[in-house]
């Protein structure tokens, strides 16, 4: 095989007795033609005009032509369409659509000021830095300054718009997990549970809903800052939920006397991990005793549940109950414990261990999603502040994506699909772009197999109630 290419054209290999010709002449073609639907999403929660509330803009405004709301929307919808890096920004500055999702007054950026700008409506890379390096060392005439602190807020009162009706119970979850580094930022410290240098960044959620996602040096316990942020967090949803019941969960990396502490001394409930000792393993000897002749009887994996009144030495200030699973699998021995504020009149072992606790595990997947598919793990700035800041539009990506989810795809076969499906089979869409005065013509291919989806994802952000 041979692929002669010459200007503008590749000859491809052909096709029976057809020569196959590529060209770059078909006009403004976008790859997000579905990228609209996030526009949907966004007009419907307001996500990105709120979160642009949390920056104060000292730019002089003679010389800017990008908003900060503009450079938030392309940083933030960027990310959402899988564009991790600022380098794909001067790449993708010409796409009439990103424009049109930006909400750009003029999508085909011919009204630019200066002529190598012409038909770029969108931000290049250095400009998108500045704003990334917000606080940093620019010059004031140059600043766009972030409130972390209202953008904190911004993440529950997001949580708290999107659901309107005051539940009997939520369950917020927290954890820790690596975020690797591989040059000399600030915070750099090596972990030797994660065995490499990272940070060791916080998240806190509620089901699918993220509340908090802080970025930490690793040379620190896992729980460090827990009680702040719940504290904040659980504060702002009872000044709107007052009779809601929360409770806590965590693996044992957040079984902490001051965290118990603060929750039973809030009226907040928490089922947290325990770490197995001598002692735990000791008092279900004989539940391991049974487990294992079930197995070796049934063939099978056996598990026997109980509950008691268990107090460390030093640690705890009071007995606290725990609950124990004496699991025996052909493997060996499995023990596993969890400690809760909740009374065994509430619930019982078995169903708080299996129901309750080992759903945490979706938490995982949530924040798997903002990793591998959000991109929070580009956290490759020399600063801290700049790193959190970025961990931050990665976040507010990720809620974007969620609404769509939640509202948009309820009732279709794709409502617990994860970020990068719904990116995949809902979002890159090839479509014709074609601007006129009065309309903006976005024309989509006929082959598109999800016709069906998106019609229906469409009419679920647009009808109902639109919060302000």
């Amino acid at each position: 095989m041979t692929t002669e290419c010459k200007t503008k054209q590749i000859e491809f290999q052909e096709a029976g007795k057809r020569e196959v010709i590529g060209r770059f002449d078909g006009g403004m073609i976008t790859s997000n033609g579905g990228g609209l639907l996030l526009r949907e999403a966004d007009r419907r929660f307001k996500i990105i005009e709120r979160f642009s509330d949390c920056f104060t803009d000292y730019r002089d405004l003679r010389y800017i032509e990008h908003t900060v709301k503009e450079l938030i929307a392309q940083r933030v919808n960027g990310l959402a369409l899988g564009y991790e890096d600022l380098n794909d920004h001067d790449d993708i500055r010409s796409d009439h659509l990103l424009a049109v999702l930006c909400d750009k007054e003029d999508p085909t950026g011919r009204d630019r000021k200066h002529e190598r700008d012409k038909g770029k409506a969108l931000a290049g890379k250095s400009t998108l830095n500045r704003l990334e390096l917000s606080g940093l060392n620019i010059k004031g005439s140059k600043k766009i300054i972030a409130d972390f602190q209202r953008i904190d807020d911004f993440f529950v009162d997001t949580f708290l718009k999107i659901h309107s009706k005051e539940p009997d119970r939520i369950i917020i979850d927290v954890d820790a997990t690596d975020d690797l580094i591989h040059g000399n930022q600030e915070g750099r410290f090596y972990h030797g549970y994660y065995n490499n240098y990272c940070y060791l960044p916080l998240y806190i959620f509620c089901g699918e809903h993220l509340l908090c996602s802080r970025l930490r040096p690793s040379n620190i316990d896992a729980s460090k800052g827990t009680v702040e942020e719940l504290e904040r967090i659980i504060s702002a949803i009872r000044k709107k939920w007052k009779e809601v019941k929360i409770w806590i969960r965590g693996d044992s990396g957040f079984c902490r006397e001051d965290i118990m502490t603060w929750c039973e001394e809030n009226r907040v409930d928490y089922i947290l991990g325990l770490a197995k000792n001598s002692r735990l393993t000791h008092m279900i000897k004989e539940d391991m005793v049974d487990a294992e002749i079930m197995c070796r009887i049934t063939g099978r994996a056996s598990r026997i549940y109980n509950d008691f009144q268990y107090q460390t030495n030093k640690s705890w200030n009071k007995s606290r109950r725990v609950i124990s699973k004496a699991e025996y699998l052909h493997k060996g021995e499995n023990p596993r414990f969890i400690v809760t504020s909740l009374l065994s009149e509430e619930i019982d072992a078995r169903e708080l261990y299996e129901k309750i606790y080992c759903a945490r595990g979706d938490m995982e997947n949530r924040i798997k999603e903002q990793q591998l598919y959000l991109f929070a793990d580009r956290t490759s700035t020399s600063e801290m502040r700049s790193n959190q800041l970025r961990l931050y539009f990665s976040s507010v990506a990720y809620i974007l994506l969620n609404a769509l989810r939640q509202t948009g795809l309820a009732g279709t076969t794709m409502s617990n699909a994860q970020c990068h499906t719904i990116r995949l089979k809902l979002l890159k869409i090839g479509a014709q772009v074609r601007i006129s005065v009065r309309k903006i013509w976005i024309s989509m291919t006929e082959s598109y197999p999800y016709k069906e989806i998106l019609f229906n994802v469409f009419r679920n952000l647009t009808t109902g109630l639109v919060f302000t």
